[in-house]
């Protein structure tokens, strides 16, 4: 049988529904190809737009977020001067504390102003032959903050551990022509990856969230492994009380 043939206005109303199809289609492509590709330009997006940076630029606004934070807590380890450390310490302008970990024994370190306490057990203070007048004093002062008088060896050597400017200072310090690399994360926190010399002179995670602070650090030469987070949130620095503490009042001794 043969279908009658269509009269104008069917005709018509069948082309209009076909173009309109295939300007619909038309538009929905579009639009996905515009949404992948923003995606794929620009990942960055919802960052603190450091990520865009130079390497040169990114090193720093990360120092200069790093130097305007007025705390900071830093955690990991550290090698160096034939000596390993493990630290978690708590800085902030006019000092800090935390405890140090070397080798088998771990002591605490409290500064207050030009102030610094070392408090370790007794074991610390005992000399190597472990007799006289050391076993003595090791006995006094186990288990209190030790007082370090500013001349003694032991105040060069612990206080840059409680010095947020000059421990900074050092830590961020990358050696070699500085280099951008991947984007990833540092504690839950979106980071770039800034190195020097390939990372034989060291990586740094930079925030990409909020203030560009400096988030994770592997040192140069494998001397470590740094976490620096809490940046900004304060906390209290008091001395110790009188019957916790120990004058020594001179040079103390060996460790």
């Amino acid at each position: 049988m043969i279908a009658p043939p269509l009269d104008r206005r069917t005709r018509w109303t069948r082309r209009t529904r076909g173009a309109r199809g295939v300007l619909l289609a038309g538009a929905v492509c579009a639009g996905l190809a515009v949404s992948l590709a923003g995606c794929g330009d620009d990942p960055d997006a919802g960052t603190n737009g450091v990520g865009k940076l130079t390497a040169d630029g990114i090193q720093s606004r990360a120092v200069a977020a790093a130097r305007a934070a007025t705390t900071v807590r830093v955690s990991g380890t550290v090698a160096g001067g034939g000596h390993t450390y493990k630290l978690d310490m708590r800085l902030k302008d006019d000092g800090g504390s935390g405890s140090v970990t070397t080798g088998r024994t771990t002591f605490r370190l409290l500064r207050v102003g030009d102030h610094l306490y070392l408090k370790a057990d007794a074991a610390f203070w005992t000399h190597s032959d472990g007799h006289g007048s050391a076993g003595a004093a090791a006995q006094k002062l186990g288990g209190k903050y030790v007082k370090v008088p500013e001349d003694d060896p032991a105040y060069r050597r612990f206080s840059p551990f409680t010095d947020k400017d000059a421990l900074l200072k050092g830590l961020l310090t990358l050696h070699g022509p500085l280099a951008k690399g991947d984007r990833r994360s540092a504690g839950g926190v979106r980071t770039i990856a800034l190195s020097g010399d390939k990372g034989a002179g060291g990586t740094l995670d930079v925030s990409l969230e909020g203030r560009a602070y400096p988030m994770r650090l592997d040192r140069a030469g494998n001397a470590g492994t740094l976490r620096l987070t809490e940046w900004g949130r304060d906390f209290t620095l008091t001395e110790p009380a009188p019957a916790d503490t120990v004058d020594y009042g001179k040079k103390l001794p060996a460790s």
